[in-house]
């Protein structure tokens, strides 16, 4: 008995010649726009959301003022929106932990001022490795730490300073951690009598040294200029590498005899740790621009700073110095953390 014949199963059409050639066409339009569609895909353009910039001090300070001033221009330049979040507390360190925890992405950036090295010097316990919790993007400018006198009192320039400092208990005044060891750091360099008095701001030190209550005081530069304008405070030392155009009476330790006597202030620009290269890079270059603007620059040395923008790789090397300086000043001040 022969098996049932299989059923024929029946074979569709074939295509037309007009399908076919659209089918090649499709085919090779898909190919050819593959290498542009691909690279595009894959890198959304940045930021392509609200960029927050996290300060971590109190508003209307020289931070604030120079972050909001950038988070406006980038504003004005990405066609996005930048939004400058205070949180202020610890020096720093509650905006800063916040900041590291952050997703990598670009969305939160930090801006710190030099206490950002200093902090794990001073400080017992912090809830972020400093060197390692964070994506170095760029210094955007500095400005160096200045000695205060009244014109009042019996202080005229550095060595002056200098002078009776090596014979007699001379006091200063400082508000934070890189104000306490600059002025550590001169006492060491010149051998000298400088007893630090603790503050709590930088607006009392001025009050104090302008009513002849304290010799002298460590400041910024930002926090003595309206007193150096109205003719109460001088300047005594730019504790710089140079002397500052707006202080040029002022000597530099170097130019008194000091050797390797340097504190400044600076604005770091950090993202947490592992952002991608191509975002730094491009937040890099649109601050270029930014800085470029005359009225950006005049704002920025108004605050008696200097813009910088140095590299990523450049700043890193750079906080890994600073670490390193102010560990070895405190250590050699006998300088305890807290």
């Amino acid at each position: 008995m022969q098996p049932p014949s299989q059923p024929r199963t029946a074979r569709p059409a074939p295509p037309s010649p007009v399908r076919q050639r659209r089918a090649v066409l499709s085919a090779l339009a898909a190919s050819l726009a593959w290498p542009l569609a691909g690279p595009a895909q894959a890198q959304a353009a940045y930021p392509a959301k609200l960029v927050t910039l996290v300060i971590p001090y109190s508003p209307g300070g020289g931070t604030d003022i120079v972050g909001r001033m950038v988070a406006q221009r980038l504003s004005e330049l990405w066609g996005q929106s930048v939004v400058v979040d205070n949180r202020p507390g610890a020096n720093g360190v509650i905006g800063t932990h916040h900041v590291a925890k952050a997703a990598p992405d670009g969305s939160t950036l930090l801006l710190v001022v030099g206490s950002h090295a200093i902090n794990p010097v001073l400080m017992k316990s912090i809830p972020y490795d400093t060197a390692k919790a964070f994506t170095p993007i760029t210094v955007l400018a500095r400005s160096p730490m200045v000695v205060v006198a009244s014109t009042k009192g019996p202080y005229k320039d550095l060595p002056g300073v200098l002078a009776a400092a090596r014979k007699e208990e001379v006091a200063y005044g400082y508000s934070e951690g890189q104000t306490r060891l600059t002025g550590e750091m001169l006492r060491q360099a010149g051998n000298l009598k400088l007893t630090g008095v603790p503050y709590k701001g930088g607006a009392p030190i001025m009050v104090d040294v302008i009513g002849g209550h304290l010799p002298l005081g460590v400041t910024s530069v930002l926090t003595a200029l309206p007193h150096v304008n109205a003719g109460t405070l001088r300047v005594v030392a730019t504790v710089a590498d140079q002397r500052l155009p707006l202080f040029p009476d002022a000597m530099t330790p170097r130019e008194a005899g000091l050797q390797g006597v340097e504190s400044f202030s600076w604005y770091g620009l950090f993202g947490p740790a592992g952002m991608p290269p191509a975002i730094v890079e491009q937040i890099i270059r649109d601050l270029r621009k930014v800085t470029a603007e005359p009225a950006v620059a005049k704002q920025i040395q108004d605050q008696g700073a200097a813009v910088v923008l140095s590299p990523p790789d450049e700043f890193r090397r750079f906080l890994d110095s600073e670490l390193a300086k102010w560990a070895q000043v405190a250590q050699r001040g006998g300088i305890q953390p807290e």
